[in-house]
């Protein structure tokens, strides 16, 4: 059987030229401390609807410990939640919501084919395939460990209206 195409080429990626690191992904995400799934942004692509972020894996992960000792393996729903954060980031940098969030909608079609262990570099691809400002969004996302996906599908994002975006460093 052939091989899906992947949505990016990762192998262009230069980890060297980060567009967003976590301090401006704060700016648009909510999600903090044990929570928080991306560690930069390398790729926007606003013509085509793509974005590119990776997470630093590391062995000090709040799941690490528990999640099968010995041979701790990322669970299939971090990855998804990975997913969904490069989701909510891009759709505020689309202006794809006059306020409030993008937040976790549901999930199609996903698949994992592979692992994602402590000390990965994991790549995150979305690709917008269709949506409504301030309602919805379905992206096609990719998650690529070592040139290889590990898993992939498709998730849906929904507005989340009058929402106060309050983060503990504005207290």
């Amino acid at each position: 059987m052939a091989k899906k195409p992947s949505l990016f080429d990762v192998s262009t990626l230069d980890f060297s030229r980060v567009l967003a690191d976590q301090a401006a992904i704060r700016k648009e995400n909510m999600h903090r401390f044990e929570m928080e799934m991306l560690t930069g942004i390398l790729y926007e692509d606003f013509e085509n609807m793509l974005c590119v972020g990776y997470q630093d894996v590391s062995p000090d992960a709040f799941w690490v410990r528990g999640h099968m000792p010995g041979y701790p393996i990322m669970p299939g729903v971090l990855i998804c939640e990975s997913a969904a954060q490069l989701a909510s980031y891009y759709a505020k940098k689309l202006d794809y919501l006059d306020h409030g969030i993008m937040g976790f909608g549901g999930l199609d079609n996903v698949k994992f084919r592979g692992q994602v262990r402590p000390g990965d570099r994991m790549v995150l691809i979305i690709k917008l395939v269709r949506g409504k400002p301030n309602m919805m969004m379905i992206l096609q996302f990719e998650a690529v460990v070592n040139g290889e996906v590990v898993a992939d599908g498709e998730i849906r994002g929904v507005a989340i209206r009058d929402i106060v975006f309050e983060t503990p460093e504005e207290k």
